[in-house]
This record gives structure tokens, C-alpha cells and sequence, in this order.
């Protein structure tokens, strides 16, 4: 919607009053100082979706399912979309997207003044528009949440893959499938569909009239001054990598940004090495199939942690992943915690040494008694948070105190 139309509403509602909630309201107050603005948020009681009823426009926040909007709407990601001046870069997937999108923004810069990373990596990006230009390259990480109503496509649009997941916001694993090839329904002939060819998303070429492009497989960089670890992680770079080359960026101006390129928290991040246990968080693994991959990476893992909300994933692959890695220890959270288990108890001849517990302190005093000096214990849960914890975040900043106030102790 461009501020134009946006300007036509007396009485505009937010719907969802999160972070990009509130950058909606700066957004509209600068931008439609005439509106009536409304607010309403799921902690304002239980009739907080009545005040629809006497509105013109409905401003859905991401968070907010689109089936509990009841009038005309638009979003901020659709505002931004509408009204941006600048290129847009948008990258989604179930796994990854946040790196993906911090390297493209990185390497990118390299080149280019003015990038800015902004999405649901946690920066609005309404917030950002006001002093953008024509100049200006958005490097626009978007959740399935966002995509569900956008009515817009970036001018690249990369998608990392796609796993079932959020089958509880979008009804079904194939509403949320959906909701994420919405960024590819707008796209036109000049526009660029990128994705690794190894992945779901490839199969998407035929949803888009863009220029389909896979990821690059040359990897002309070395890859012991990479501090990203695993091979998932270098399909994070040659995406990125891709992208940068398609902006014109020298491939040594992409190796400088890639040499110095710091891991972003909570995704197999080494917190350090207490009793002569390496202590690994990566509290962002929320599948099975990321769990996998970080085994994959991680050596020596004898203790991990696993479960959370139960949003019907599959473990048999997880638990012979386990076998196969010899995990010796296993931490089992609830609610999926009681599903894996059962799935361990087929499997004949494997006996781990189980804890179940919710308490994180409990988890990493057990994790220090079990785990043989020497190995590793790994936090990735293959399932989310929001059982015991509100988010990744929480449950990995929990871990790393623990383990550090622990493992300090004499």
C-alpha cells in the first residue's frame, strides 16, 4: 500500500503490538498524521479483536494469524514493500536465513555505501525508510509469518530451503510451504530467483517469471579463515556469495567480508571449554533436521540436549543420527522430550543415559557429571522453545550462564 492510499483511512488499527507493531505506529503517525491510530494486542484480554470493528484499515503484525483479521488489511512488510525507493533483497527458509542474510549484507558493503539489514532479523524495516534513497541496498530477512499476505517480491529473492515447520501458526506444513513461495508470486523478468539446487526450493522454478538462479558452486576462498563451521554453513556462503556477484562485488572484496564475518549468537557457537568439557550453543537448531547437520559439524559430542514445543516433527532420523554419533548422554526437554525417548526405546541396541528435567541449571549440572572430559556437550533441541522458554534466545543465553557460573566454580 503506498502512503498515498494509506493517507485516505480516518481510523487505522495495528493489530499485534510487538516490535514491528510499534514501528507501524511511528511509520503511520509520520506518514498519515490525519489517521485516528488504534492499537490492539492479544495481552489486552480476550475482545481485543473487537476494536476491527470500528476501523477502516487493519495493520496485521507478523505474529498475528490472518485468519483473526476481519477487515480490510495490509502489514509493514507490505508498506515497506509498496514505498521503498531502493533495491530490496529478501531471503527466507526455514534454517539459515539469518546468516545468509548478515553475509549478503557484509559482502555486499564491500561495494556498495549504503546496505542496511533489516526483517525479522530483529531490525523494522519501516524504521529504516524514511532515509533510504534509490541508492540504497535492503538486505530484508522474512519470516513465513511476513510472507503469508505480501502482495510484493524482492528484486532477489533467495531462499536458503525449506523443512516442515510452524504448522501451528499456518494450520498445515503445506499452508506454511505456501506462505513461503509467497516470495516469489510478484516477482517479473528482471527479478532473480536464487536457492541451492540441492534443496526443496529448487523444485520452485516453475511459481516464478524471475531469472532462476542456483547457487554458485566455485569456492575460490580459504576456508581455514572461515569462522562459520559445517557444511551447512558453506551453503549459507555460496547463497550469499551468489548474490554479491550478481551486485558486481570483486571476489576479493566478498573474501575480505567472508575472513572477518563473525558467527552470530546461539548457532554453534562455542561458549568455551569448562572442566575439560567444549560446551556448544546452538539454541537456533529448532528442527530435527539442523540437530542433524550440527552433529555433523560437532566431533565428540557425548552429551546433548534436545526437545521443546511439540509441533509434530518426525526423530527417527535424529535418534540413528544419535546412535550413529555414539551420544552417550541425552538431555530431554518437554514436550517432544517423551516422543524422542519412545523413539530411542526402539531402537535395540542403544541405551543412552536419559535425564528428563525443564530445568536448565539441573541439565547442565548433569551435563558436567556425565560428560567425559575431553568430549563435547551440545545444546540443539530439534524442536522450539516456547514449551518452557519465549524463544531461542532465552533458552541459549540460560545455557551459556550455566554453563559458565558452573563451570567457573572450583
Amino acid at each position: 500500500m503506498k502512503i498515498e492510499k494509506l493517507q485516505t483511512y480516518k481510523k487505522i488499527l495495528i493489530l499485534g503490538m510487538g516490535k514491528e507493531g510499534v514501528s507501524a505506529k511511528r511509520f503511520i503517525e509520520i506518514n498519515a498524521p490525519l489517521a485516528e491510530i488504534i492499537t490492539a494486542d492479544s495481552k489486552d484480554g480476550p475482545t481485543y479483536l473487537e476494536k476491527q470493528n470500528d476501523v477502516d484499515l487493519v495493520v496485521r503484525s507478523p505474529g498475528v494469524r490472518l485468519e483473526l483479521v476481519t477487515k480490510e488489511s495490509t502489514s509493514a512488510t507490505n508498506l515497506f514493500f509498496a514505498n521503498c525507493p531502493g533495491k530490496i533483497i529478501g531471503v527466507t527458509g526455514t534454517k539459515g536465513k539469518s546468516t545468509t542474510a548478515s553475509l549478503i549484507a557484509a559482502m555486499i558493503r564491500q561495494h556498495i555505501p549504503d546496505v542496511r539489514l533489516v526483517g525479522n532479523i530483529g531490525n523494522p524495516m519501516l524504521d529504516e525508510l524514511g532515509s533510504s534513497t534509490e541508492k540504497t541496498v535492503f538486505v530484508v530477512e522474512l519470516s513465513s509469518y511476513q510472507l503469508a499476505d505480501i502482495r510484493h517480491s524482492p528484486h532477489m529473492a533467495v531462499v536458503v530451503n525449506w523443512y516442515p515447520e510452524h504448522r501451528d501458526f499456518h494450520g498445515s506444513f503445506e499452508a506454511y510451504k505456501k506462505a513461503k513461495q509467497q516470495i516469489l508470486t510478484f516477482q517479473n523478468p528482471t527479478d532473480y530467483f536464487i536457492f541451492d539446487p540441492d534443496e526443496e526450493p529448487s523444485n520452485w522454478k516453475q511459481l516464478t517469471k524471475a531469472k532462476t538462479t542456483p547457487y554458485v558452486t566455485d569456492f575460490p576462498f580459504d576456508e581455514n579463515k572461515i569462522k562459520l563451521l559445517g557444511a551447512h554453513n558453506k551453503k549459507n556462503i555460496q547463497g550469499a556469495v551468489t548474490v554479491a556477484r550478481l551486485f558486481g562485488v570483486p571476489d576479493d572484496e566478498i573474501a575480505r567480508a567472508l575472513y572477518s564475518f563473525q558467527p552470530l549468537p546461539h548457532r554453534l557457537e562455542l561458549v568455551g571449554t569448562y572442566k575439560g568439557i567444549a560446551f556448544y550453543d546452538d539454541a537456533i537448531s529448532t528442527t530435527p533436521q539442523s540437530t542433524i547437520a550440527a552433529l555433523r559439524t560437532v566431533k565428540q559430542v557425548a552429551t546433548i540436549f534436545l526437545g521443546g514445543t511439540d509441533r509434530g516433527y518426525q526423530f527417527e532420523s535424529l535418534v540413528q543420527s544419535l546412535k550413529e554419533n555414539n551420544i552417550q548422554n541425552i538431555v530431554l526437554f518437554p514436550e517432544t522430550g517423551a516422543r524422542i525417548k519412545q523413539e530411542i526405546q526402539k531402537v535395540g541396541d542403544y541405551h543412552p543415559l536419559i535425564l528428563e528435567t525443564k530445568d536448565m541449571q539441573v541439565a547442565v549440572l548433569f551435563a558436567f557429571e556425565k560428560t567425559p572430559q575431553g568430549s563435547v556437550c551440545l545444546l540443539s533441541t530439534a524442536s522450539p522453545s516456547y514449551s518452557i522458554w519465549k524463544n531461542f534466545e532465552e533458552k541459549g543465553t540460560l545455557f551459556q550462564q550455566f554453563v559458565k557460573s558452573i563451570g567457573e566454580q572450583p
